[in-house]
């Protein structure tokens, strides 16, 4: 194939795929919203089983609803008569997918959900097959046709039922007010378990305390900045916090002034300094040096000045 004909193929099977998405915004009835609310009162988790394709997408799903505050377990359609039915308790709800509806495991297995007294609910292409009529709801997912150019291999029906379980989840997240705190709770690690128990004082207590008397002379106000890499420094007069120097109060002390013999770091320091305290969480720092356009915060515990967090601190960390 020549290029052009790639890029053509690529982009009829994006349009096939969007297409069916699109379909699926006629597909949300009440059905929907009875699943939704089911879940959102359920007792138990949600038991999301599959074969072959539909199986990888109920993995996914299953992913999707655990991170998202609804519990979930994932269960082969195939190993579920084998022995994975002990998974089901009765406070469960189960939700089936499945294109056709009628594939030899889900004809196997769907009366043995039945027999268990949960509500079945199918996510199926086929409104008339055995699955979709046994199914206490119905999630519809049919496409016109798969984008696969024979029609065969799962493409455009896999990215309905991808798209469905998406707008399911977000749903009950919605609904549920599953804010990023709750959502960092379900990712301990990496930058969204940090933002959840950083806090100032595990950035800042490594940065050293760069500070200086309000008398201090301009030579002195630059060695300091200059030798903690902060790009500033507080001011202190007997443990009291005065104010903030920066590398930018420099330039523009700089260019206001001609003539720095006398100049004390008093007199260029900008006053009642922006700060937090050192016990709150990093990402909270992120918060308000992005509300105030600034680069550090000076760090207290209790009124008394600790140290300095700068924004530098938050990008090693990955919590930017």
């Amino acid at each position: 194939m020549h290029n052009i004909d790639i890029k053509k193929n690529a982009v009829e099977t994006l349009q096939l795929e969007a297409a069916a998405i699109q379909h699926l915004t006629q597909t949300i009835d009440q059905d929907f919203v009875d699943v939704t609310n089911r879940i959102l009162n359920l007792q138990g988790r949600v038991i999301v089983t599959g074969i072959g394709k539909s199986a990888i997408i109920a993995q996914k799903m299953v992913a999707t609803f655990n991170s998202t505050g609804t519990p979930a377990i994932f269960m082969h359609a195939a190993d579920a008569i084998h022995g994975d039915l002990g998974i089901i308790q009765p406070e469960d709800l189960i939700i089936a997918l499945s294109k056709s509806g009628n594939t030899p495991e889900i004809k196997v297995l769907v009366p043995f959900l039945k027999q268990t007294g949960n509500t079945l609910v199918a996510m199926v292409g086929n409104l008339n097959s055995f699955l979709a009529q046994q199914a206490d709801h119905i999630l519809d997912t049919t496409v016109e046709r798969e984008a696969c150019p024979n029609n065969l291999a799962p493409t455009t029906s896999t990215t309905a039922q991808l798209a469905m379980g998406d707008a399911l989840a977000v749903a009950l997240q919605t609904c549920r007010q599953f804010s990023d705190r709750d959502f960092a709770k379900y990712h301990p690690g990496g930058a969204l378990g940090k933002q959840l128990y950083l806090r100032v004082a595990d950035l800042s207590d490594n940065n050293g305390k760069p500070e200086l008397a309000p008398n201090a002379n301009i030579r002195e106000v630059i060695i300091t900045i200059t030798k903690h890499r902060l790009g500033a420094t507080a001011v202190i007069d007997n443990d009291e916090l005065l104010g903030i120097i920066t590398d930018g109060d420099i330039r523009r002390m700089l260019e206001k002034h001609e003539d720095l013999t006398g100049l004390k770091a008093s007199d260029i320091m900008a006053k009642a300094p922006k700060t937090i305290d050192r016990q709150e969480l990093a990402v909270e720092a992120l918060h308000r040096m992005r509300q105030d356009n600034i680069s550090q915060l000076l760090v207290v515990e209790d009124g008394k000045y600790r140290g300095i967090v700068h924004l530098q601190d938050l990008l090693k960390e990955g919590i930017i």
